[in-house]
């Protein structure tokens, strides 16, 4: 008997236990259920809508109006570099033109000192060219008188020792003409 008093109690204990079953499937505790899920609900609902989504939104409206300052400021710098970049480009173009000017100026000045260094060159080597030219006639001139006196010493000399008498004036023509050609 015993045994089946704790039979009995168990085969009780299964069926409640069946009966009770998974609580939220429990058809008697779904108008709570449902209550309570409409409650959750509405506090979610309130909450994003009262706190979270104008939060949420006043953040987008910040980071959209942060992002259109930039691309402003950027347009701004772009323009401001664009306008540097030409007058950088045209201060160029003027310092080259300004060098291009100074180098002309300082060659011409270049080529005028040159040139009068050049003329006075000239004047110079043809100052010495001429007094060369003087000296080398004069040094030729001497040069000639030497010699013919040579020669009329050495024709003397010869005349004398084949056993002639020289003639000064006869010996001076014969070797005026020999020198001659």
């Amino acid at each position: 008997m015993a045994t089946e008093t704790i039979a009995a109690d168990a085969a009780h204990g299964a069926t409640e236990t069946a009966k009770a079953g998974m609580p939220q499937l429990d058809f008697s505790t779904f108008p709570n259920q449902i209550f309570w899920l409409l409650v959750a609900l509405v506090v979610i609902y309130l909450v994003l809508s009262r706190i979270a989504l104008p939060r949420i939104g006043s953040v987008l409206a910040e980071r959209q109006g942060t992002i259109t300052n930039d691309i402003a400021a950027a347009e701004g710098l772009r323009q401001k570099a664009i306008n540097a970049e030409k007058a950088y480009n045209d201060s160029l173009i003027q310092a080259r033109a300004e060098a291009h000017k100074i180098v002309a100026e300082a060659k011409a000045e270049i080529q005028k000192t040159l040139d009068a260094a050049t003329a006075k060159a000239d004047l110079d080597i043809a100052a010495k060219a001429a007094e060369s030219a003087a000296r080398i006639n004069e040094i030729r001139a001497g040069a000639v008188a030497a010699v013919t006196e040579v020669a009329n010493d050495t024709a003397k000399e010869l005349i004398a020792a084949f056993g002639g008498k020289a003639d000064s004036r006869s010996v001076t023509s014969a070797v005026a003409a020999r020198l001659k050609g």
